[in-house]
């Protein structure tokens, strides 16, 4: 048994194990400062996370991003770096006969997304905003080859002539005035979300030219001209999200038509721009028919991707077959003590009893309730799927309203997901993809989208979640009672946290429940459901 030891510091902080190049865990900082997107060091949190037995059993250690392993001055770097740390990494090595690798920042986005799909060949593309490569290179965009157990880079391009990541960071900051960092996370995805309400060609024109490399766009005349109504926001962020497709087609293009791969992988921050991805299988129809981004695209996932390139590129080792996926539960589970403890400590506002699954699907079809539920190992990555969620009846119209009062309190515009039984996604949507990690945004049928009003965006389209058995077990069955008793195989599905990040832990469930007016708490894997006391 060879175990590999990854991590990455700075933001978006992380480790994971590998055993034998299937990861056992992965976890990310955030879960536990409830804070997002700290700064931090992935290596001491692991020796905290994993104590000193699991880490004497490591081989092999690896950082996903070049240039973090060195002290350096300034508070951006401060707890980003312990001596004291790397002296115990380094006696583990010595005393394993092991190794420490370094390596680039994009290498290890294409590592990750390619060695987690189940393609024997694909066309990598990595787009982000920006790290640093093993040879001194700073870069936002990377295209690479991945063929059996190996990837090989094709073209880096220089962070002066494509920052995508960057551009949409500055305008979420700077005209919309949102956040893009610690404490309360990238909101880049609220712009996005508006994009579909507005007239983009009031504005596509001034965001292309400035990603070409030319000024374009005045931030301070564009932040005044917001501020005047909605509409001309939702017009903004149109044109960016149409500048950033145009963009994005004419970079890509060239590379699709010369390797002609059926298989197309996207990593970095900037692939989590679900509506592109969905647009992708348009762009390159006739050329690729397939689509993969990975569960963790932005810089947590830097971690995993160094991991599986020592296992499988250095160390040559064979390429490893996901059943369906590969799964992204990879947090620890907690057991039916834990969760009783954690209730009783507040016994006096708090009651549960013993359901089954059945008993809340009937609590899902009453009074438009809204249920929480929590279960097995955490999902990795920005989307909850099915066990730390929120979730509800996607065929009330009301719904959406009523989430956002409840929980999120969030913009009314902000769309929610449909978790789908992977069989039945052709007889719903417009195109019959994978979207296993939800993140692909795809046009409902037209005469579906009446019936699951609370998960269609305003233009019809939805970020689905396609659940396989094997993928998750238990919500798999659920969706499949929901079905049994409304004929409809989709539930909303939303992240179980209000604007702090997902919950990790029974404690951070039920402080988030009795926090919100959620009806429900439900503990799938013990089969216990919460209210609060009337």
């Amino acid at each position: 048994m060879i175990k590999i030891l990854g991590f990455q510091s700075g933001h978006d902080v992380s480790y994971c194990v590998l055993e034998n190049g299937v990861p056992i865990i992965h976890e990310e900082l955030e879960r536990f400062t409830r804070e997002k997107e700290p700064l931090g060091d992935g290596l001491k949190m692991a020796f905290e996370m994993l104590g000193s037995k699991d880490m004497n059993e490591m081989k092999y250690f690896t950082l996903g991003n070049w240039g973090m392993f060195q002290p350096k001055n300034g508070k951006y770097y401060k707890n980003c770096y312990h001596q004291d740390t790397v002296d115990k990494m380094n006696t583990i090595i010595d005393k394993n006969n092991g190794e420490f690798f370094e390596l680039g920042h994009h290498q290890s986005h294409a590592a990750n997304g390619f060695f987690s799909s189940n393609f024997d060949e694909a066309l990598i593309v990595t787009m982000d905003g920006g790290g640093t490569e093993d040879n001194g290179t700073q870069t936002t965009f990377t295209v690479w080859v991945g063929k059996d157990n190996k990837i090989t880079n094709i073209e880096v391009f220089p962070m002066n002539k494509i920052n995508i990541g960057n551009v949409w960071d500055d305008v979420t900051r700077h005209i919309f005035g949102l956040s893009i960092g610690h404490p309360y996370g990238s909101q880049v995805g609220t712009v996005m979300g508006m994009a579909c309400l507005g007239d983009s060609e009031k504005f596509y024109r001034q965001f292309y030219r400035y990603f070409k490399g030319g000024t374009g766009v005045n931030f301070r005349k564009l932040k005044k001209h917001i501020r005047h109504n909605e509409q001309n926001a939702f017009d903004v962020a149109a044109g960016l999200q149409a500048g950033t497709e145009k963009f994005t087609r004419e970079i890509m293009t060239p590379f699709v038509e010369k390797y002609k791969l059926k298989k197309l992988c996207l990593s970095g921050g900037v692939a989590l721009n679900s509506v592109m991805v969905g647009k992708m299988y348009e762009w390159f129809d006739g050329i690729v028919d397939e689509i993969y981004v990975d569960p963790i695209p932005y810089d947590g996932g830097l971690s995993l991707g160094s991991a599986r390139y020592i296992w499988h590129h250095v160390l040559d080792n064979p390429r490893i077959e996901w059943k369906d996926n590969s799964s992204s539960y990879l947090g620890r589970t907690y057991d039916e003590k834990n969760i009783k403890d954690e209730l009783n400590k507040r016994i006096d506002k708090l009651q549960y009893k013993v359901v089954n699954d059945d008993d809340v699907v009937d609590l899902l079809l009453k009074d438009d309730n809204v249920i929480s539920v929590f279960g097995g190992g955490s999902e990795s990555g920005r989307r909850a799927l099915g066990n730390r969620s929120i979730l509800a009846d996607p065929r009330s119209p009301k719904m959406k309203d009523i989430i956002n009062k409840k929980v999120k309190h969030r913009q009314w515009f902000r769309p929610f997901a449909p978790s789908v039984l992977r069989e039945d996604v052709s007889d719903w949507f417009e195109r019959d993809v994978d979207s296993p990690y939800m993140t692909t945004v795809i046009q409902f049928k037209e005469d579906k989208m009446d019936k699951v009003p609370a998960v269609v965006h305003h233009d019809g389209s939805a970020r689905l979640q396609t659940v396989t058995e094997n993928d998750n077990k238990w919500y798999y069955n659920f969706i499949k009672k929901f079905k049994e008793k409304t004929n409809v195989p989709i539930i909303l599905n939303t992240s179980f946290n209000d604007r702090e990040p997902i919950v990790e832990t029974p404690e951070n469930a039920i402080n988030c429940f009795m926090g919100t007016d959620i009806d429900y708490l439900y503990f799938y894997d013990c089969n216990i459901l919460v209210e609060i006391k009337k």
